[in-house]
């Protein structure tokens, strides 16, 4: 009788145990989306902030990716997003085959933003439809993509972050 005893203690304390273990590894580990949206949104916001101090910086084709007095509209983007750590090619074109394809409809603030057919510009888009973005006299300008000109001329959006 006192085995059955000590088996039963056995059984119980057996039990009891792969079911705290088991428990414990059931149970969902934090998800890491939070803290990458939080991530993501501050890289954003560090892309945004570092675009707008070149506004007005002149507009110049071919200009060098070294320089901060002028720039072409993909040597504007690799700028910016170099200060965040994410290394772009060189062209627009180059530019337009990195990332995620992103539909206008689904833009978010950083998405890398084209226009034309092929594809020879690009800007940053910074919410509420609009986009940052260099070229002829205005140099570095912010621009609505809803309606007009840059509306009319857009192609397609990547995402980078």
């Amino acid at each position: 009788m006192n085995s059955k005893i000590t088996f039963r203690k056995t059984l119980v304390t057996l039990t009891l145990s792969l079911s705290v273990l088991a428990s414990s590894t059931l149970v969902a580990p934090p998800k890491p989306v939070a803290a990458a949206s939080v991530s993501t949104s501050s890289t954003q916001s560090k892309i945004v902030s570092n675009a707008k101090k070149y506004m007005g910086v002149k507009y110049r084709f071919g200009a060098s990716t070294s320089t901060t007095t002028s720039f072409d509209c993909s040597s504007f983007t690799k700028r910016v997003f170099s200060k965040v750590g994410i290394k772009l090619p060189r062209t627009s074109k180059q530019q337009s085959k990195v990332g995620k394809y992103v539909s206008k409809s689904k833009l978010r603030v950083g998405d890398l933003v084209f226009f034309y057919s092929p594809i020879h510009h690009v800007g940053i888009y910074i919410g509420n439809g609009k986009v940052i973005h260099t070229y002829g006299k205005p140099g570095v300008t912010v621009s609505s993509i809803k309606s007009g000109w840059w509306s009319k001329h857009y192609t397609t959006a990547r995402r980078v972050l």
